[in-house]
């Protein structure tokens, strides 16, 4: 696991594709509602220092063409967390303990490698959120990817994520409609590299 700049830089020098990516410049119209940089998540605290979002190179070129698709319908991605560091699986894990729902550890959560989103659907015209089973973190069964009853328009939407989300190479974790890893995330190592760091990292490669 890397947790130093210097490795993470020597990283991206012995391969441009371990780069993390910032989705905000990235993925055009891409709406970020990062939860964790804010008390309105399943902790009630905030974990992140600041409202950011990073993925690999080869998994954000991926979410890119996903929203591409998805535009022809006039809807886009609503972003609830990508890059996730290390430390920050390990807080949610002391504080839920289910691994059902929170990473242990002793693996690390594919969120640690820069290689998963949590996702949702807007409407591009009006920035409204499209119904789907639950809320982003709702840790109840309703949550599941099959989960019935659903309305037809929510079992609409949810497929609608699903099948442009596949299509471009991700795969769906069946406890969470919303979440979604890369099919290259073993590719990756795990990074626990703080959301300043990377801002350095990024703000020092363009000076």
């Amino acid at each position: 696991m890397l947790s130093s700049t210097a490795h993470y830089q020597q990283e991206i020098d012995e391969n441009p594709d371990n780069e993390l990516v910032e989705l905000v410049t990235y993925v055009p119209d891409l709406v970020l509602d990062i939860r964790y940089a804010t008390a309105n998540n399943v902790l009630a605290e905030a974990i992140y220092d600041r409202p950011a979002a990073y993925l690999r190179r080869p998994v954000a070129a991926a979410l890119r063409e996903v929203q591409e698709e998805l535009r022809k319908l006039g809807i886009g991605l609503q972003l609830f967390d990508a890059y996730r560091p290390y430390s920050a699986t390990v807080r949610f894990y002391e504080k839920i303990g289910d691994e059902t729902y929170a990473a242990p550890p002793w693996r690390g959560s594919r969120h640690n490698r820069g290689c998963s989103v949590d996702v949702a659907l807007v409407e591009l015209a009006t920035g409204r959120t499209l119904p789907m089973p639950t809320d982003f973190d709702d840790l109840t069964p309703a949550a599941h990817t099959i989960y019935e009853p659903v309305t037809e328009e929510v079992r609409r939407n949810r497929a609608t994520l699903l099948g442009a989300m596949t299509q471009h190479g991700f795969v769906n974790y069946s406890g969470e409609w919303w979440h979604f890893d890369h099919q290259q995330w073993a590719d990756f190592t795990l990074l626990d590299l703080s959301f300043a760091q990377l801002a350095a990292c990024q703000s020092g490669r363009l000076e």
